[in-house]
């Protein structure tokens, strides 16, 4: 195996550690801060549930980021190592100051601004551009359209019911949390799949691109130790500052956002499970009211979420303009 290629997988992987730990906020907050499982439970089975997720739903987001967004011959190993790293330093950078921005949204941005600075933009496909950010922008508004109608029928189904009740959705969550964190798993470390097998082919060490069963291994690994470590910046965020979750809320937000990601990953839609977990959250709490949500919070997470594509896009063109010098 190339030297290259072997720093490469390494930076890949610590991209999806991160990934992981940026992101196990967004499936166990909820349940935290509703008291259904302890932290230390809570992250447990997330993390094996991550690590199950790649091996039972296919690989068809790794295909889209591997080989849909841009043309197979502008990549190069500068290219790749500029995507990730700038994706890298934007996790860092949001993880530090709470803000659960998106890394997918990171990584295509890196990857697009340093392919765009290599090579032109005429190195861009744009049905496969037009596929991502549908799946990326939609998502969110399916989070907040499902929340909203998933309480609304928990709540018509659950009428008349006495207190008691929360004990049930406290115990379901294990279920709905169960789905989530398989979805995410599914979902997100696919896209690091992508970029190995990618490298493979940039480097000759594949003549194809295709996902093998070690490239799986490694990034489901490097994903649920992630998660296991848990970024508890983002799970303050998530957990509390919207409004107080009650157990209904967390239920009726983990349930909408297993639906949503688990779909976009069967049909190949790379959605950031950051975004669909806040906005099922926000839909979940505006059924009780629209003045329950505190959407200045949500308005802060909005703009860093707007901020994310261009800044790591102009991040990795700077990148590789660096790491060319280098190599």
């Amino acid at each position: 195996m190339p030297t290259l290629l072997i720093v490469i997988i390494g930076l890949a992987l610590f991209f999806d550690f991160l990934n992981g730990f940026h992101d196990a906020s967004n499936i166990v907050a909820t349940m935290i801060s509703s008291r259904a499982a302890s932290p230390r439970y809570a992250l447990a089975m997330t993390a094996i549930a991550e690590f199950v997720g790649p091996f039972l739903f296919g690989v068809a987001v790794a295909t889209t980021i591997g080989s849909e967004v841009v043309d197979p011959t502008a990549i190069t190993t500068t290219v790749i190592m500029a995507a990730l790293s700038s994706a890298i330093l934007w996790n860092l950078f949001t993880w530090y100051f709470g803000w659960p921005s998106s890394t997918s949204h990171a990584l295509i941005g890196g990857l697009v601004g340093a392919v765009v600075i290599s090579s032109g933009f005429e190195t861009l496909r744009l049905a496969g551009i037009n596929k991502v950010l549908l799946a990326l922008f939609l998502s969110p508004l399916l989070g907040l359209v499902l929340g909203f109608i998933a309480l609304k029928i928990i709540y018509f189904l659950a009428r008349g019911a006495t207190p008691g009740v929360n004990n049930l959705f406290k115990r379901a969550q294990l279920g709905t949390s169960l789905a989530l964190a398989l979805s995410h798993g599914t979902n997100d470390a696919q896209k690091t799949m992508g970029i190995i097998a990618m490298a493979m082919v940039t480097t000759g060490y594949a003549g194809t691109f295709h996902i093998p069963w070690w490239v799986i291994t490694l990034s489901a690994g490097a994903i649920a130790l992630g998660t296991a470590t848990g970024g508890w910046r983002l799970i303050e965020t998530l957990g509390g500052k919207f409004y107080k979750i009650r157990p209904v809320h967390a239920f009726g937000s983990q349930l909408t956002s297993a639906v949503i990601i688990l779909g976009a990953a069967l049909l190949g839609g790379p959605v950031s499970t950051t975004q669909v977990v806040s906005s099922s959250i926000m839909g979940a709490g505006s059924a009780d009211r629209v003045s329950k949500v505190r959407w200045n919070v949500a308005r802060d997470i909005a703009a860093a979420w707007l901020l994310t594509i261009p800044t790591s896009a102009l991040v990795a063109a700077g990148l590789h303009s660096l790491i060319d010098l280098v190599l």
